[in-house]
């Protein structure tokens, strides 16, 4: 098996790399996001922009032509899930996601929501957040290793009918591993430089290592947003990857 996914999520995507626009405000997203192109990510918008700015800015970045991640990761009764995944495919998202410990039948729910719309957006479950270690899952009566836990929920997910998951790239070899190439694998956690990480994720890697254990897909926010040069380093990243696809 090739650990190297970056051809199952093709849709003509040439990028793995997922910008998160953590920005508080609609003014300052539109000045980052002129200087990108749609050619060189993808767009996460979550639940600190969306509640700012609400659909409005989702349809205006989908007109520019970006693929947008609604990143709000749904947690409810079955219903409530599955009206706000088709509200979503509504505005034209290509990816949204829900908690996985939701269960499965808001996961079925959701899936079978979205299975006949025209525009049919990728759904993915949220298992372990990356800023959790193992001592705080055993806090909320959760005594697993995280590694453990993501495999047993995203083997729920893939059950359940989800596109994939959200994980942290140090699960994505032994996910890919149990759970097939076409399964996504969309990994936050992605870090420039792991030595030196002062912020509040936990399980981490740098873009070349995630790619190389099979993510599908890197969520990236301030290593892009704060960089002096955020094309350069897009245009680095999907050097990589595409260096990884050939040499596989």
């Amino acid at each position: 098996m090739n650990p190297l996914i970056l051809d199952a999520p093709s849709e003509n995507t040439p990028t793995p790399v997922i910008v998160a626009l953590d920005f508080a405000n609609e003014n300052e997203t539109l000045h980052f996001v002129r200087q990108l192109d749609p050619s060189l990510c993808q767009l996460k918008i979550g639940k600190e922009l969306f509640t700012a700015t609400g659909r409005h800015l989702v349809e205006k970045l989908i007109h520019q032509g970006f693929k947008v991640f609604l990143d709000l990761k749904y947690h409810d009764i079955p219903n409530t899930v599955a009206q706000a995944c088709k509200v979503a495919a509504d505005m034209g998202v290509w990816l949204v996601d829900m908690h996985v410990s939701g269960g499965r039948r808001m996961m079925e729910a959701a899936a079978e929501a979205l299975a006949q719309h025209t525009h049919r957006p990728k759904l993915i479950g949220v298992t372990v957040l990356t800023s959790m270690s193992e001592s705080d899952l055993a806090e909320i009566g959760l005594p697993e290793n995280p590694q453990d836990l993501v495999l047993k929920w995203a083997k729920l997910a893939q059950n359940s009918g989800l596109d994939g998951v959200v994980c942290s790239a140090q699960e994505s070899a032994l996910l890919r591993q149990n759970l097939g190439d076409d399964f996504w694998l969309v990994t936050p956690g992605i870090r420039l430089d792991t030595a030196h990480n002062a912020d509040d994720q936990r399980r981490i890697m740098t873009p070349k290592q995630a790619l190389a254990a099979g993510s599908s897909y890197l969520v990236m926010g301030r290593p892009i947003t704060q960089a002096d040069n955020p094309v350069a380093l897009l245009r680095e990243i999907n050097q990589q990857a595409a260096s990884l696809v050939q040499a596989a």
